[in-house]
This record gives structure tokens, sequence and C-alpha cells, in this order.
């Protein structure tokens, strides 16, 4: 099959502020593909957009010659896969791995990243009680993420620093929502303590440095003042 990479077959619909949409940011900048960007008005939506994800109404959405594909990991999975000549390959090759990768990176998506939304909006309500906890719940899962994934990808954490420039799927899916976590805490407060996670601290650390993070990444003062918005609507 021929697959050109022409501007005008690949479209994302996406926010600048959504985590998930940088996602898909970056695995297509890495892979080199060529592609327009629709900015949504999340307040107006496009009828674009309602008519390519009917069902949840929600970016990110890749269209490509025409067909939508909703989610962000279906959509990196769906990257990797059609553009699989294209290197580096966002999942490893190895079935096993790969049911790994996808484990951790789906256990991030429904327990961290929830969790820490979650903190963010019972910060906003300043009942300290609650606060502790929510702080607690997101301590004890970034515990259980940071050694599943030491487990199991011994080379990952530190990976990163040694001078690599591109990112796997979990760095990808993991790495940028919790590159922003400084925003967050200009916002509603400290959510977790980088001396607890030394090594994880360090593989996000190295992650912001990386070019494709650098220039996706929302500006910090635009992101907590995004942020500030969407808490005092909560």
């Amino acid at each position: 099959m021929e697959k050109d990479h022409i501007e005008d077959e690949v479209v994302l619909f996406g926010s600048w502020s959504s985590s998930i949409c940088t996602r898909v940011h970056i695995a297509l900048k890495q892979k080199g593909i060529a592609y327009k960007y629709v900015e949504e008005d999340l307040q107006n939506k496009s009828q674009s957009l309602l008519s390519y994800n009917p069902v949840h109404k929600k970016v990110p959405v890749l269209v490509h010659n025409g067909k939508p594909i909703p989610e962000s990991l279906l959509i990196l999975e769906y990257i990797d896969e059609f553009w699989k000549d294209s290197a580096p390959m966002l999942l490893p090759g190895d079935p096993h791995h790969r049911a790994k990768v996808r484990f951790w990176a789906k256990f991030h998506d429904e327990k961290v990243k929830i969790s820490l939304i979650t903190a963010d909006m019972i910060f906003a309500k300043g009942d300290k009680e609650q606060v502790g906890k929510a702080v607690a719940e997101f301590d004890e899962l970034l515990t259980v993420f940071e050694q599943g994934v030491q487990n199991d990808f011994p080379a990952m954490f530190p990976s990163v620093g040694e001078g690599h420039q591109a990112m796997g799927f979990l760095e990808i899916v993991a790495g940028v929502k919790i590159c922003i976590y400084e925003a967050v805490e200009a916002t509603v407060g400290p959510v977790f303590d980088t001396a607890k996670h030394p090594a994880f601290t360090s593989w996000v650390n190295a992650l912001k440095e990386l070019p494709l993070m650098k220039e996706h990444l929302p500006l910090h003062d635009k992101l907590v003042a995004r942020i500030k918005i969407v808490l005092d609507q909560a």
C-alpha cells in the first residue's frame, strides 16, 4: 500500500492544554509524519469534531484519509502500526514486553492520572483532610507505578537521561502528563514528594529536556492560568 505522507491525509483535532493531545503530536513528529492540526474550542466544539467522534465528543481525534480514530492510546497504536516502516517504533517488538508496556500505560491512565486530577479538584475545595487523603492515594499509586516499571523495564528510567532522544509508548503516555506537575503545583500545592521518588523524578526531568517534549509541552504560565480557570469552574 502506498503511504505518502501528504499533509491533507492526516489531520489531528486537539486542544493546546490537553496532555493526551500532546501525546499524539509527539508520536506524529517522532515518526516524521506530516499532518494538519486543528485547534478545537472545547466550549464550542466544531461540527467536524462532533461528527468524527460522535460517541465521546472529545479530543484528540486523528483523521487519516477521512477515517477518524479517537482516544489517545488507540491513536498511538494506530500510528505505530500503520507507519511501522517509520522509525522509531513506539511499542517494543517482543509481544510480552509490548503487553507489559500496554499494562502500565493503562494503569497510568486509569489510576495514576485520574488520581492526580481528583487531587487537583479536592485541593481547590480547601478541605485539608481530603487533601491529605488525596495526596496519600496519589503517592501510593505512583509508588506502584514506579516500582512496577522499574521491575519490568530496569533500564527505562535512566535510559532517557543517557542521551536517548526518542520516546517509547510508555514515556509518551506518562511523561506528557507528569511533566506538567509544576504547573499543577503552582495552582493547588504539592502533589507528590520528589525526594520519595528519586528514580521517577530523574526520569521526568530527563523527559522534560527532550526536544519534542520542550516543543509541545504548554508554556508554564499559560497552563497555570488555564488550570486556575478549570478549578474555578469545578
